[in-house]
C-alpha cells in the first residue's frame, strides 16, 4: 500500500468532517451563539480570563492536548496492523474526538467556565462530582509525572534536543509581549516566532547540552525531572497571555510546518507501507486488538484529557462561542494529522518488514524511537535532509508537544486543589501559590516516592493511563449528553460515541485485571478496580441523571438558545 494514498484519503475524509460534519453539530446540536457573553469577557482578569484571538487559542488548545500521546499510541497500536490504526484515527477523529472536544468547550463556557468534574455536580449530582475529580486527578497525575519522564529521557538520550526545548521558552516569551502589547500584527509574530525556533532546531546539533550521568548524587535524569517541575510551577501561576498562550501558539505552527515536512517526504518518496494491513503473527504476549485498541491510541482519536483542557484553561479564554467550532473540532483534526503522520511513518518509515518487525519485537515498543527513526528515515530519503537533523527536529517536536501538555496539565491540576478549597471550604487551597505546591508536591510525590532517586514513578501507574483517560472521555460526553437532553436537542450525536466509548473502556479495565492478577502486581490490581468502580457508579448516577433529565424535559419547553 502506497503512504501517499492513505495520507491523501486520510486528510480528505477530516477535511470533510471538519467542514461539514462540525458545521452540523455546531449549529443544530450545540447551537453555537455569536452573541453569547463568554466567561473571559464576564471574568476577565488578565491571568486566567482573557478573551483570546481564535487561531491563539487553538494553538494553546491544539498543543496542549496533543503532547506526546498522540505519536506514543498510534506508534505503539500499529502492532496489530495499519489498517485498524488508520480506521480509529480517522473516524474517531471525525465522530468521537472533535464532537467531545467542542462540545466540552461548549458545556464549560455555559456554565462560567467550571471545570468538567465541577460542573458534574450541577448537571448530575455531588456524588458523581466527587468521584468524577478522582478520576480527572488521577489522569492529570499521570499526564504530568510520565510526561516528566519522558522529556528528561529524550535530553538525556537527544543532547541536541536541548537548546531548541529550552530556548523555545524565551521565543515565547518574547512572542507573547508582542501579541498581548500588539507591537506588531499576529501574521508578522508567526513568522518571527517560527523562524527563531527553527533556527534553533538547526543549531542544536551544533550546540549539543548534555546532562551529566550524576549531579550532586542525583541521575542527570533525575535533575531534568525537577528543572521541569520547577519551570511547570512558575508556568503555571504566569498569567496565561505571558507564557502559555504564544508557547503553545508557536508550537501549534510549528507542528504544522514538522507535518508539511513530514507529508512533503512522503509524497515525494512514496514509499511503501511495510507493516502488514492487519498483523496477524502479534509477537507473544499481545493483547486482542478488541478492546485495547480503543485505549492504546487515545490522543489522536478521542481522549479525556482533551476535555479537562477545554474545560480547564480554553473556555476560560474564548472569545466568541462561535470559535469553539475552530478551537475545539478543528484542533481535533490537527491531533488527527498528527497521529496520521505517527503511523504513516512508524509502518513505512523502515527498509523492509524484517526491519519493522525488529523494532516491534513485543507489545509496547515502537513509540516515540518508531516515529523519530521511521521519520528520520522518510525526510532523508524524500527530502534530503541529514539524517541527524532529521531526527533532531522530531524529537524536538515531541518534546515540545509533551512540554506544553505537562503546563497546561499542572495548571489544571492547580484548578483541582482550588476548586477543592471551594467545595470543602479551604480558603488557603483556593490561593493559587498553595494550589500550585500541592500539585507539584503531588507529581513529586508519585516521581519520586515511588519510582526512586531517578524519579520515574509515574510509569509505575501508567498502564492504567489508557482505559482512565478513555473512561474519563466518556464521562465527559455523558455530561454533555445530559446537557443536551435537559435542553430537549438531539442526544444521539454524543450518547453513541459515549455508549461505545464506555463499553470498551469497561472491557478494557476487565481485561487489565486478569493481566495485573497473574504478574502478581496487586498495587495496579487494586486501581484498576477503583477505576473500575468509579466508571460504574458515576455511569449510574449519569444514567439517573439522563432518565430524570428527559422526564423534566417532556413537561417544558424548547430551549431557545
Amino acid at each position: 500500500m502506497s503512504a501517499a494514498i492513505l495520507l491523501l484519503i486520510g486528510l480528505v475524509l477530516m477535511s470533510l468532517g471538519y467542514l461539514i460534519y462540525s458545521r452540523f453539530i455546531a449549529q443544530r446540536i450545540y447551537r453555537l451563539d455569536p452573541d453569547f457573553r463568554t466567561p473571559a469577557h464576564e471574568f476577565e482578569d488578565g491571568i486566567d480570563f482573557v478573551p483570546t484571538n481564535r487561531f491563539v487559542l487553538w494553538g494553546h488548545h491544539f498543543t496542549s492536548v496533543a503532547g506526546a500521546a498522540p505519536i506514543v499510541g498510534p506508534a505503539i497500536a500499529v502492532i496489530w496492523g495499519w489498517l485498524p490504526a488508520f480506521l480509529w484515527v480517522v473516524m474517531g477523529t471525525i465522530f468521537f474526538a472533535g464532537v467531545h472536544d467542542m462540545g466540552a468547550i461548549w458545556a464549560s463556557v455555559r456554565n462560567k467556565a467550571k471545570s468538567v468534574g465541577s460542573l458534574t455536580g450541577d448537571v448530575v449530582g455531588k456524588r458523581a462530582r466527587s468521584i468524577f475529580m478522582i478520576v480527572i486527578f488521577l489522569v492529570l497525575l499521570m499526564v504530568n509525572a510520565v510526561f516528566a519522564v519522558v522529556i528528561a529521557k529524550l535530553m538525556m538520550n537527544f543532547p541536541t534536543a536541548v537548546l531548541p526545548v529550552w530556548g523555545a521558552i524565551v521565543v515565547a516569551l518574547i512572542v507573547g509581549q508582542l501579541i498581548y502589547r500588539r507591537i506588531v500584527s499576529l501574521p508578522v509574530v508567526s513568522v518571527i516566532g517560527v523562524v527563531a525556533l527553527y533556527a534553533l532546531i538547526w543549531a542544536g546539533p551544533s550546540v549539543p547540552i548534555q546532562m551529566p550521568a550524576e549531579v550532586a548524587g542525583m541521575s542527570g535524569n533525575a535533575v531534568w525531572i525537577l528543572l521541569l517541575f520547577l519551570y511547570a510551577g512558575i508556568a503555571s501561576v504566569l498569567p496565561v497571555w505571558m507564557l502559555l498562550q504564544p508557547r503553545d501558539y508557536i508550537n501549534g505552527l510549528q507542528l504544522f510546518v514538522g507535518l508539511l515536512i513530514l507529508y512533503g517526504a512522503i509524497a515525494l518518496l512514496n514509499p511503501v507501507l511495510v507493516a502488514p494491513m492487519i498483523n496477524n503473527d502479534v509477537p507473544a504476549g499481545t493483547p486482542s486488538l478488541l478492546p485495547l485498541l480503543f485505549v492504546t491510541i487515545a490522543c489522536g482519536a478521542i481522549s479525556g484529557f482533551h476535555g479537562l483542557v477545554a474545560s480547564g484553561t480554553t473556555s476560560k479564554q474564548l472569545n466568541k462561542e462561535t470559535d469553539a467550532r475552530f478551537v475545539g473540532y478543528f484542533g481535533a483534526i490537527g491531533e488527527g494529522c498528527l497521529s496520521l503522520a505517527a503511523i504513516l511513518v512508524a509502518c513505512a518509515g523502515f527498509a523492509s518488514l524484517t526491519d519493522w518487525k525488529a523494532m516491534y519485537s513485543a507489545f509496547g515498543q515502537g513509540g516515540v524511537t518508531a516515529f523519530v527513526e521511521g521519520g528520520a528515515y522518510v525526510i532523508h530519503n524524500g527530502l534530503g535532509l541529514p539524517q541527524v537533523t532529521a531526527a533532531t527536529l522530531l524529537t524536538v517536536m515531541a518534546a515540545l508537544f509533551a512540554g506544553t501538555t505537562m503546563d497546561t496539565g499542572l495548571r489544571l491540576q492547580r484548578y483541582i486543589f482550588q476548586e477543592w478549597g471551594e467545595i470543602y471550604n479551604q480558603p488557603w487551597m483556593k490561593k493559587p501559590l498553595p494550589a500550585t505546591l500541592l500539585a507539584i508536591g503531588t507529581c513529586l510525590l508519585l516521581a519520586f516516592g515511588a519510582g526512586g532517586a531517578d524519579g520515574s514513578g509515574g510509569m509505575i501507574i501508567w498502564p492504567l493511563f489508557g482505559t482512565t483517560n478513555q473512561l474519563l472521555a466518556g464521562l465527559t460526553l455523558l455530561v454533555i449528553t445530559v446537557m443536551l437532553v435537559h435542553m430537549r436537542r438531539p442526544m444521539w450525536f454524543t450518547l453513541l460515541p459515549l455508549c461505545f466509548l464506555l463499553l470498551m473502556t469497561v472491557l478494557a479495565l476487565v481485561l487489565q485485571l486478569k493481566t495485573f492478577f497473574e504478574q502478581e502486581n496487586y498495587f495496579l490490581l487494586g486501581l484498576d478496580i477503583v477505576v473500575l468502580v468509579a466508571a460504574i457508579l458515576v455511569a449510574l448516577e449519569c444514567a439517573a441523571a439522563l432518565k430524570r433529565h428527559r422526564a423534566l424535559a417532556a413537561t417544558e419547553q424548547p430551549d431557545a438558545d
